[in-house]
């Protein structure tokens, strides 16, 4: 297989985990904003069940990623995490409020979705050339 880029749903994994990224900021700000407009949720408990969310849809995606590439784990967990790593850079109260709290943990679900990916991804290849 050498150095062939690899392919889910014909889309390159780097592709794949930019999109990704995008996708579930968008998923974070919609879900954010239905959970704080309704009444009687605390804004705290709301951002907490967005960001969870936001963690999943990152997690999951970079489980399949890079089950499909697994040399991809190098540079999936940044890309899919763009958005918390130039928030912990650059928003001044990122480090203050508890936003970095859900986004940490985001970050510690998305190392174990790239690493149990990868792993499956190897298996699944060695399997495949022993038959």
């Amino acid at each position: 297989m050498g150095n062939k880029p690899k392919y889910l749903f014909g889309i390159p994994s780097w592709l794949l985990a930019i999109l990704t990224s995008i996708i579930a900021l968008i998923v974070l700000i919609v879900f954010a904003g239905v959970l704080g407009s309704i009444s009687g949720l605390d804004k705290d408990v709301s951002e907490g069940i967005s960001y969870l969310i936001y963690g999943i849809t990152i997690t999951i995606a970079c489980f399949y990623i890079c089950r499909n590439d697994p040399q991809s784990i190098w540079y999936v967990l940044i890309l899919v995490n763009a958005a918390g790593i130039i928030s912990a850079i650059v928003e001044p109260n990122f480090w203050v409020t508890s936003i970095w709290i859900y986004i940490t943990i985001g970050w510690v679900m998305s190392i174990i979705g790239v690493i149990i990916g990868s792993l499956t991804g190897v298996r699944k290849r060695n399997v495949i050339k022993q038959s």
